[in-house]
């Protein structure tokens, strides 16, 4: 289930930031992120229009509350003050997320999402494509990046809706993206649930130094925090456990009253100190996997990705001729812009046009050498009318003057 996120607006509040889930969902084997893809594939419907860039701006506040919760613990670690694995996990390695940032604002100038298809319905509505396939692979991975499965997961999408090479190319940016979309997430939680420790340790400080002095008066201290209405969360509950419980007999009173408070909702201080451990545990791991994860993306050979996943890449190494395969990476680069410009210049698929090449190789009644049995004969040279042709299109008028020039 896909109740990890709702729709990203084009700004939000800071407490609408930290109410957020982690793009936690259920861990996906490779062959479940393969069926996965071709089930979203079925689900996904493109926008016809274009909208803002909301990347951007929630780029920069992800930014902004990463940078809050650095400083934050940064002080508490200063004075000493107990803070979680997961906090922990943050603060040393908060350098590399800022880098990360540094590097997702580089790769990500204002315009550049505006050529990616755009989704027109679910939760990632108005927002490119390929940053919601890499929400679903940090969700399903819980922040793990792992190549073999995004491979399947991606080449499977495409048995039903192929992407097109632009949106290949965007995936290494998006998956950077979504990783600190994810660590910006649970950092929010992680400071959350410390200011809900922190809130519990001044009222157990209270009423541990009143239990010494006057005994009696501890039940004047727990009115006070009855009148404070604390949210009875797992961090809150789970330190006043830690710091009450087996004490002297005044501080069973505080305990009692939460005690009665949860079980209002059906909870007891055991069960949310349980579920307070196991978040703390899946905190943990998540922002474990999204930093190593951010590491790894700098060392993925993303241009055998975008060649292993592509279907252009795909049809055009069918070329008759068995020239293209064995070119450099290069050439086939530029044969691939050019299927990439004809399809944007007259609106059509691109993996129309790559297949359009190759039935032009193979149909072709003057292909009767070799060169004019290779793709690039159609993509870069004098086949581009043939190639037109099959296509059903026409050149705008100052490409078909500047041909005629040559001709004369």
């Amino acid at each position: 289930m896909r109740v990890w996120r709702g729709r990203i607006r084009r700004s939000m509040s800071g407490s609408d930031l930290a109410q957020e889930s982690a793009l936690r969902s259920e861990l996906f084997s490779a062959d479940q992120m393969e069926r996965h893809g071709r089930t979203l594939a079925t689900q996904h419907r493109l926008s016809e229009h274009s909208s803002a860039n909301l990347l951007l701006s929630r780029l920069a506040n992800n930014e902004a509350l990463l940078a809050h919760a650095g400083e934050r613990l940064t002080g508490a670690s200063r004075q000493h003050q107990r803070i979680t694995p997961a906090a922990e996990w943050l603060l040393d390695n908060f350098y590399l997320i800022e880098e990360q940032i540094r590097i997702a604002r580089r790769h990500l100038p204002k315009g550049y999402s505006h050529e990616l298809p755009r989704l027109d319905n679910g939760p990632s509505l108005g927002l490119p494509r390929a940053y919601d396939l890499a929400l679903e692979v940090i969700s399903h991975g819980d922040g793990r990046v792992d190549t073999i499965s995004l491979s399947r997961f991606v080449r499977a999408y495409q048995t039903v809706s192929p992407l097109k090479l632009g949106e290949l190319w965007a995936i290494p940016i998006m998956l950077r993206l979504a990783l600190i979309e994810n660590l910006r997430r649970v950092a929010a939680r992680v400071m959350t649930d410390w200011d809900g420790r922190n809130r519990a340790a001044r009222w157990a400080e209270t009423m541990t130094s009143t239990a010494e002095t006057d005994p009696n008066s501890v039940v004047l201290v727990v009115a006070d925090m009855a009148r404070s209405n604390p949210p009875m969360t797992g961090a809150f509950v789970a330190e006043m456990a830690r710091r009450l419980q087996g004490q002297s007999p005044a501080l069973a009173l505080p305990l009692s009253w939460i005690e009665q408070r949860l079980a209002e909702t059906g909870h007891s201080i055991e069960h949310l100190v349980q579920l307070e451990a196991q978040d703390q545990a899946a905190n943990q791991v998540s922002i474990g996997n999204s930093i190593g994860s951010l590491r790894t993306l700098s060392s993925i050979d993303w241009r055998d990705f975008v060649e292993h996943t592509s279907a252009v890449e795909d049809a055009l190494r069918t070329d008759p001729a068995n020239v293209y395969a064995a070119m450099d990476f290069a050439t086939r680069d530029n044969y691939r812009h050019v299927v990439e410009m004809l399809a944007r210049r007259h609106r059509l698929p691109e993996l129309q046009v790559a297949l359009a090449t190759v039935a032009c190789c193979r149909t072709d009644p003057t292909a009767t050498g070799v060169s004019r049995q290779h793709v690039g004969y159609y993509l870069v040279d004098r086949g581009r009318r043939t190639l037109e042709l099959r296509l059903g299109v026409r050149p705008p008028l100052g490409v078909r003057w500047r041909r005629r020039t040559k001709e004369t």
